[in-house]
């Protein structure tokens, strides 16, 4: 239906056939990102049958440097590569400092399932009792 409505805009105005094939175009896309969503939430709804919570890096990399990396744009988004899944699935997560590498500071993050922010927070506050890395501070 939307096709038809967009060849017959064409024969009668070309920019709105423009604005008529952008929506579409964009349409397909968000669809994609639609189906690449479900997908990435019923992976993390599989994992969360069997575990209360996650603890992963919060990035693939320890910190770098300030002022390193803000001229390499693809650099600076690949440090967001860990937590980019959570926010994608809506999750609920905390990152929490857990040591050092070369100086600078490196985090975990906890990820749980819809609505653990209480078990999550519960997580971290024991986290935090038992070691000394949330006072710790990187020399700069």
């Amino acid at each position: 239906m939307t096709l038809r409505v967009a060849a017959l805009l064409c024969h009668a105005s070309p920019p709105l056939c423009r604005t008529a094939a952008r929506r579409i175009r964009f349409r397909a896309i968000e669809t994609q990102l639609e189906i690449a969503e479900a997908l990435i939430r019923e992976d993390f709804d599989r994992v969360f049958q069997q575990v209360d919570a996650l603890v992963t890096p919060t990035s693939p990399v320890a910190a770098f440097p300030l002022g390193d990396k803000t001229d390499d744009p693809v650099q600076m988004y690949l440090i967001d590569v860990c937590t980019l899944p959570i926010n994608i699935a809506g999750l609920p997560s905390i990152s929490l400092p857990c040591g050092f590498s070369q100086g600078l500071p490196v985090g975990m993050q906890l990820i749980g399932p819809h609505l653990s922010e209480q078990t999550l927070l519960r997580i971290a506050h024991a986290y935090e009792q038992a070691t000394e890395w949330h006072e710790a501070r990187a020399v700069l």
